[in-house]
């Protein structure tokens, strides 16, 4: 399987574990931030959302993952699931601690958090997330 397709679904299973995370310990992220991003709302409007952008996380990883510099690491599960550690710390700090303040503030979302927002609760999904997303892309490119 291709690296991109190959971090897709593991993105989207990394993205299940993150929502059901997200569902359990910040609902109100689900249910109502996420899904304003595209100017809708609700549980399953958020989980349409999160899991769209979850997938499209793990196509752009996938897509990393196929360059010299990471393809070393494709063929562990040990290096991918570091390197998708590492992935989702970024994701935390740049797509929900300053992108997605600013996006849900330029939409009007009133409850547009500061920017950063660097939650410890958001990092702990966006951890399990970047583990997941390695660990998955490993087995599904195998």
């Amino acid at each position: 399987m291709n690296g991109s397709l190959a971090g897709a679904l593991g993105g989207l299973v990394g993205g299940i574990a993150f929502g059901l995370l997200l569902q359990a310990m910040m609902s109100d992220v689900i249910t109502v931030a996420i899904p304003a991003l595209y100017g809708v709302s609700g549980l399953v409007a958020g989980w349409v959302v999160h899991l769209f952008n979850s997938v499209v996380f793990g196509v752009v990883f996938g897509a990393a993952m196929s360059t010299s510099w990471f393809a070393g690491y494709g063929d562990s599960y040990a290096g991918a699931g570091v390197l998708g550690l590492v992935y989702g710390v970024l994701l935390w700090v740049v797509a929900a601690g300053i992108v997605m303040p600013v996006w849900l503030d330029v939409v009007g979302f009133a409850g547009a958090p500061p920017v950063p927002n660097l939650d410890p609760m958001s990092l702990v999904g966006h951890l399990v997330y970047g583990v997941l997303l390695g660990v998955g892309y490993v087995a599904f490119r195998r």
